[in-house]
Parts: C-alpha cells; structure tokens; sequence
C-alpha cells in the first residue's frame, strides 16, 4: 500500500501491557468510528506494514488500545512505538456539506464570487496556525486562508471551492 492511498490515523504512543499490548494516539474527533479495525498499516522504515488487530477497545477518549496478532512481548511493542499508523482513503467517513477533507480538493478551483474563477488548488500548506490553500493562477502561487467565513460552498460535482474573498487580496497576487 502506498502512502499517497491513505490517511494518517495516528500514532502508536506508549506500551500498555507486558503481553505486547500498545496504545495508539488516534487523530481524529470520532475516535469510536475506528474501535472495530481487522488491521492497521504501521509505518516502519518509510514503509506502510499491515498489521493486523487480536483485539482493540477505546482508552480515555483519544486512545485506542490494541493487541496485535504479531506483537506478544514487551519487546516487540517497545520496536513500534512512536510509528505512525495508517489507513486507506476509502475507509474515510463521507464528507457533506461545507466539510472536506484536505486532499479532498487538491485540483479544485477556486471561484470568488466577485472575481470569478481564481486558480487551481495544487496544495494546502498547514504547517502554520492558519492552513492556507495554494493557489495556481498561470505562474503566480496565490495563498488563499482557509477561513470559515471565506467559505461559500464546496461545489464537489463541478470541483469548485466558492469563496467570498476580501477586496485586494488576490489583487496583491497579480
């Protein structure tokens, strides 16, 4: 499986038991959607590994604690701990409404309502406190905030974002 086919769900944080049992670190605001997982891809060495789960049950909202089928010795848990913890896209809960996923509207386009069509989303940087979408208008990289109130609908069927932009800032791009 490659990584551009799935979604981080996590990390496996801290040991839990001497039988090889670990908590995972689950990213996510419905951590029960994934109680019930058959297995997991764990990255190792740059690498997504399926692991598959014995058994699995929530632990203080955000953790999952989990027995893998493979891993039965403190040892073997401590080898994992701090691998980041995979699953692919397919098994993303649907998205409705104003709600999207960030890889979701990769190649969109942007369309303010008072200027028209303003470029192609080619990424969304949110390395900082605002996530910004990366706009592509011919060869200028316009960085558009991803803000609620900018946000006038994602148009799935026509692969649009429609935004309601403040006056000047796509002009201070062009």
């Amino acid at each position: 499986m490659r990584k551009e086919d799935c979604f981080y769900l996590g990390k496996i944080a801290k040991k839990f038991s001497f039988k090889g049992e670990v908590l995972a670190y689950l990213d996510t605001d419905e951590p029960e959607l994934y109680e019930n997982l058959e297995s997991v891809f764990v990255e190792c060495n740059k690498h997504l590994v399926p692991f598959f789960i014995e058994s699995s049950s929530l632990h203080k909202n955000d953790f999952l604690r989990i027995r893998f089928e493979d891993i039965t010795t403190e040892e073997a848990a401590e080898a994992i701990l701090g691998n980041a913890i995979y699953l692919p896209l397919k098994m993303l809960p649907k998205l409705s409404g104003n709600k999207f996923y960030f890889h979701e509207v990769i190649g969109f386009e942007v369309e303010d309502k008072r200027l028209g069509i303003v470029g192609k989303i080619i990424s969304i940087n949110d390395s900082s406190a605002q996530p910004l979408f990366e706009v592509l208008n011919g060869d200028v990289e316009i960085l558009i905030p991803m803000i609620d109130h900018f946000l006038i609908k994602i148009d799935r069927d026509n692969k649009r974002v429609i935004m309601d932009l403040p006056e000047g800032l796509i002009e201070m791009y062009l």
